[in-house]
Order: structure tokens, then C-alpha cells, then sequence
């Protein structure tokens, strides 16, 4: 993802989980779970370490 902050995203709610960068991770804190539409925190979000592979 091009340098970007990567997020593990795990929902709470549903238990729906994938990898997310730091936009995505603002909209779904806002939105909700893409999946069930339960609210989120920052709790959700695990920070990653991204690995290229090149």
C-alpha cells in the first residue's frame, strides 16, 4: 500500500477481519463495519508492519 500505515481491522461485532491502510481505516471509524454496520473504535484497528516483497 505504498508506504502507507497499515491496520489489521477486526469487528467486534460480526468478527469480520482484514487488512486496511489508514483511509480506509478513517472511513470505517466513521461509517461502521463494511459487513453487520456496527459502530467501531479505535480499538478495532491493530497497527502492521507492511513487508514488501520485491
Amino acid at each position: 500500500m505504498d508506504g502507507e500505515t497499515e491496520y489489521v481491522f477486526d469487528c467486534p461485532a460480526c468478527g469480520e477481519s482484514l487488512e486496511v491502510n489508514g483511509s480506509m481505516r478513517d472511513a470505517l471509524l466513521e461509517k461502521g463495519c463494511v459487513v453487520c454496520g456496527s459502530s467501531l473504535t479505535p480499538e478495532a484497528f491493530t497497527k502492521t508492519t507492511s513487508t514488501e516483497s520485491t
